[in-house]
């Protein structure tokens, strides 16, 4: 069962200029995405940044009202678009679908102690009792692994580690369907990193979560996705299992970004593929596909023709002319 699908999702900023602040064109920063998330697994959302990643995730939420397209999300078995309803009605939704957010030092409120900050969702959505949410919140700190006797203290009394831990409790105190990770440890230490990465992974097997990780580095969604979504200026090109992505990328710029990966031997010698010119502005995309000013492998035809994002094998998904014919190198 899909728990979300996203079915043709675009996101412009108007682009405003002059005196009278007129519309001149527009930032097309998502640009017709598509992808499911299926009960229990992860989605890694990938690419460099300003990619549009980020602005994926918080039309999810409807941090953004997107400019078009289906935000399609299943609850107690029903099915709504987020994208068409209004915030009163979105209020009733909101608790099934929380955010990890990338920062743990801005995430929380300095001023309102630990038990306040993770008891607060319960508080607003309807849970009057003062000793029902102190009981859910000592549930939540046993959950993340902090002592209950720090329900007391303030965020500047604890490490960024420990915050993100205090930010997933959060997340997780109205057992929600869907959480979205917008980058939760690219600011944490590396040792720390896999801790929170560990800790989440055993989270979802113990409470089935559903995950939508957003994310750029490669190392850290190799070892927590199910699957993973390429994304490049806007748009998706390529959708696949996380061991076969890695192993047999089938669209080019998946191919360089696995390039960059570092390798654990110090003995082996990098071989990257390194991308010429810069990344296409998204107020002004070049005609055809979008990566092709940057692609080694272009033809006329990519000049032209915008690649349509079709399936090439099971469960496997890419935008290019020439993924069929391509061998291109993956990290094993």
């Amino acid at each position: 069962m899909n728990v979300l699908e996203v079915v043709d999702l675009r996101k412009h900023f108007p682009i405003r200029r002059g005196f009278l602040r007129r519309i001149v064109g527009h930032v097309r920063a998502v640009d017709g995405v598509s992808f499911h998330i299926r009960k229990g697994e992860t989605l890694a959302l990938v690419g460099e940044s300003g990619c549009g990643k980020t602005t994926v995730s918080r039309c999810i939420l409807r941090a953004l009202a997107p400019t078009s397209g289906a935000i399609e999300f299943t609850v107690d078995g029903k099915v709504v678009d987020l994208a068409t309803l209004s915030k009163r009605e979105l209020k009733r939704y909101r608790r099934h679908m929380q955010m990890v957010f990338q920062d743990p030092f801005s995430s929380l409120n300095p001023r309102m102690g630990i038990a306040d900050i993770i008891g607060e969702p319960l508080l607003v959505n309807g849970m009057r009792s003062a000793e029902e949410r102190r009981k859910r919140v000592a549930e939540l700190l046993d959950m993340v692994q902090l002592p209950r006797a720090y329900r007391n203290r303030f965020p500047h009394a604890f490490s960024g580690g420990q915050r993100q831990r205090i930010g997933i409790a959060r997340a997780l105190a109205l057992n929600p369907s869907l959480i979205v990770a917008d980058e939760p440890v690219s600011a944490l230490d590396v040792s720390v990193q896999a801790q929170i990465i560990n800790l989440m992974i055993d989270l979802q097997d113990r409470l089935g979560l559903t995950y939508l990780f957003v994310a750029h580095d490669l190392s850290v969604v190799k070892h927590v996705s199910d699957r993973v979504a390429v994304m490049y200026v806007g748009r998706i090109v390529e959708i696949a299992g996380t061991q076969a992505l890695f192993e047999a990328p089938k669209h080019p710029y998946t191919e360089a970004l696995l390039s960059a990966v570092p390798k654990p031997d110090p003995r082996i010698r990098a071989d990257r593929v390194i991308l010429e010119r810069d990344v296409a502005d998204p107020a002004n995309p070049p005609p055809g596909c979008h990566f092709h000013p940057r692609c080694r492998y272009a033809q006329e035809r990519c000049r032209v023709e915008t690649p349509p994002l079709e399936s090439i094998e099971p469960h496997r998904w890419v935008s290019c002319h020439r993924a069929r014919e391509l061998s291109l190198r993956g990290v094993r």
